[in-house]
């Protein structure tokens, strides 16, 4: 039986290894640096309470995608919580099966969860996406409103051309004022980087179908058509999409129950293994090598396909052997950001979230901090992903994400230092009463968001070089220094698998995976 090498137990590498195994006939070996398996989409866990790192909802425009994943956690009997969206038709059809049972009684279940984010500024809330009703005109204030209008118009009839980088992309779509107002401050949280110097790339994959236009379209559109309950809502830009599935405990139990799959039917996953060495003859790849962390043993794996979800810049590095000048140095140049997690338990919340309320909850997913004066860029409440994610139902669980570079100032503080900065900054924008909290942890991530700056340009470089290698198969996030979302990094693994069984040799098909408009979020 030919084998398969697959770096990384993420989404992408873990897909790789269940396709081989059930339509190849190939044998998978998975290489997990880490101690955990589902990469950036698994979950922690704290004292009884589930942290889901940066928030991954469960939601594709691909069938296949859909279906694959209710192969091993089947959809709910019906929403268990009176707020959730009605369920589909419950007759069979491509992505919704027969429904499993009560997830009160049964924990492989998806859960149907209502979507709700929204922006906060000005100490206020507002929808996500932005929309002018009447409730957003009196936050904003009047003259606030007509500029954002006016300058919408203008960005309509004179658009900033050639569209080189990110602030014009914002400023063509939504106008000056409103990318200053709701676009500038977060995404700068995010990239540590002026949009000026950002690549126009990462707005034409992640929010190429939003503009107002198409959110008043759509706001309109379901004030007077109100959809036929669909959890495929094919016809929804992403950042519209109103309700997703979400695993009764995180999305690490997705790729628990896909690892558990594996091993049954004979595939091999390793933890803690991390790739120093890619070997390669000519064209092909032979072989990797590994060091375990636990025992500084070098291992050398051999096999006949190799797929790599480890970040470019590493894999690059491990090739050193013979990296034309000019791979090495794109690879050395790609950046990368980093994120913190700050979990917070609390008996209570200070802001009321919606009228009528009581102050202890909100009901968002999550919230986009917009506030210039603290360094919080979004914040989570884990109790509306699923009850299930928090031990105690009379507690407030929720993640603060603080985006960063490894070593730099706030990510070298001590996990002290950040809980006591994530305590102050949602007490001075008026969201809790530090008092309030009783418990707190720190979760750092390295390498979460590939960058669309530094040599990103001319990533086409490595491309051509790596894609020469007939039995090397870059997937996922940043196996492909792409934005990808979770279906994306399954979408890569199957395509790849499809060409393995086809015979097919050029990748074309691979990089197409999300380039597709319908696919992008803001």
């Amino acid at each position: 039986m030919k084998q398969a090498i697959i770096i990384g137990a993420g989404p992408a590498g873990l897909t790789a290894a269940y396709e081989l195994l059930t339509r190849a006939g190939v044998h998978p070996v998975v290489l997990e640096q880490s101690g955990d398996l589902g990469g950036l989409s698994r979950t922690s866990v704290y004292k009884g309470n589930r942290i889901d790192i940066g928030g991954h909802r469960f939601f594709s425009k691909s069938d296949r995608v859909m279906n694959w994943w209710f192969q091993f956690l089947p959809l709910e009997a019906a929403p268990q919580d009176p707020g959730a969206l009605s369920r589909p038709d419950p007759k069979p059809s491509p992505s919704a099966p027969q429904p499993a049972p009560d997830p009160e009684t049964t924990d492989r279940v998806m859960l149907v969860r209502r979507r709700r984010s929204r922006i906060y500024f000005l100490r206020k809330f507002f929808d996500y996406p932005i929309s002018f009703s009447l409730d957003t005109v009196a936050k904003l204030g009047f003259r606030r409103v007509w500029s954002i209008g006016w300058s919408y118009l203008r960005a309509s009839l004179f658009p900033l051309r050639p569209e080189q980088n990110l602030e014009q992309f914002f400023i063509n779509r939504f106008g000056r004022v409103l990318y200053r107002t709701f676009f500038k401050s977060y995404t700068e949280k995010v990239w540590g980087t002026p949009c000026s110097q950002i690549s126009a790339a990462w707005g034409a994959q992640r929010i190429k179908g939003l503009s107002v236009t198409r959110a008043f379209t759509h706001a309109a559109r379901q004030a007077l058509f109100p959809p036929k309950p669909d959890l495929r809502q094919k016809q929804t830009e992403t950042s519209l999409i109103e309700r997703f599935l979400y695993p009764k405990f995180g999305p690490g139990q997705m790729w628990e129950e896909v690892a558990g799959r594996v091993k049954d039917l004979g595939g091999e996953i390793h933890l803690r293994q991390r790739v120093v060495k890619i070997c390669r003859e000519a064209d092909r790849i032979s072989a990797v090598e590994t060091v375990d962390a636990d025992t500084g043993v070098v291992r050398r794996w051999e096999g006949d396909f190799f797929f790599s979800s480890m970040p470019v810049k590493d894999l690059v590095r491990a090739m050193s052997q013979d990296v034309p000048a000019n791979v090495a140095e794109v690879g050395e140049g790609l950046v990368y950001r980093d994120f913190i997690t700050v979990g917070l338990l609390l008996n209570r919340l200070k802001v009321n979230g919606s009228p009528g309320q009581p102050a202890a909850s909100l009901p968002d997913t999550w919230i986009y901090i917009q506030e210039p004066d603290v360094l919080l860029g979004r914040l989570q409440v884990f109790n509306n992903w699923s009850p299930y994610l928090v031990r105690r139902q009379d507690k407030v669980w929720l993640g603060l994400e603080y985006f960063c570079n490894c070593g730099d100032g706030l990510w070298s503080q001590s996990d002290a230092q950040i809980i006591d900065l994530a305590k102050n900054e949602l007490e001075k924008i008026g969201i809790i009463d530090s008092g309030s909290v009783e418990d707190a942890t720190v979760i750092r991530v390295e390498k979460t968001y590939p960058a669309y700056f530094g040599t990103y340009p001319r990533f086409g470089e490595i491309r051509s070089f790596l894609d020469k290698f007939d039995n090397l198969f870059l997937v996922g996030r940043n196996g492909m220094h792409r934005y990808n979302n979770q279906d994306h990094s399954v979408l890569t693994s199957m395509t790849a698998v499809d060409n393995i069984i086809a015979g097919r040799r050029d990748k074309a098909n691979l990089w197409s995976v999300n380039n597709e408009e319908s696919y992008h979020e803001g």
